[in-house]
């Protein structure tokens, strides 16, 4: 089990929460359902996801974590954080502008880690993302810039209608009527 399986299956917080019952001492799914604090119906299905995801198996008629692969989950990561990570060129040609990048969005360079909190730093990565997504000469539905900024927010502390909202607020994109195209006085700002 690799340390992203056990993150997926712990991302949900009702399964989290139910997962913790168990590791607390819950042996049956009513003892969970009380504890965790979840409808009896959510409380199953996450029993149900945890033991078809091997964190939770029934031994002696009785729930029972099985938090070793928790374990040879955390040692795995610790020798994976030894080996150096990939480094991803962006394209700017700063590497000012090419850190800020890197610890903003993912290995990958497509998806969003999260967004900045300080204006520049923060218009810095969206205007990457829409000069990496958008094409001025192109007019896109609301629909295509929900499904574009989707992607690029898999996984991140971000939505997409807040990206969406962002790029409109710092002027890389323009909207009119539901449709949306990159602005061409969008300066470059890296």
């Amino acid at each position: 089990m690799t340390p992203q399986d056990i993150v997926g299956l712990l991302a949900e917080p009702g399964r989290l929460r139910v997962f913790s019952a168990v590791v607390l001492g819950a042996g049956t799914p009513s003892e969970v359902t009380r504890s965790a604090g979840v409808p009896v119906k959510e409380a199953r299905a996450a029993l149900r996801r945890l033991q078809d995801g091997g964190l939770v198996d029934v031994a002696d008629g009785a729930l029972r974590a099985r938090t070793a692969h928790l374990k040879d989950a955390a040692r795995r990561a610790a020798r994976n954080e030894d080996s150096p990570r990939p480094t991803v060129d962006h394209g700017t040609g700063d590497e000012r502008v090419e850190t800020l990048l890197r610890t903003f969005l993912r290995d990958d360079g497509e998806r969003i880690r999260r967004l900045p909190r300080q204006f520049g730093r923060q218009r810095i990565v969206l205007h990457h993302l829409a000069h990496r997504s958008f094409d001025a000469a192109t007019e896109y539905p609301e629909r295509e810039v929900n499904d574009i900024l989707r992607g690029w927010c898999e996984g991140a502390e971000i939505d997409h209608v807040t990206v969406r909202r962002h790029l409109v607020d710092h002027c890389l994109l323009a909207r009119e009527d539901g449709v949306y195209r990159l602005r061409e006085d969008a300066r470059a700002v890296l």
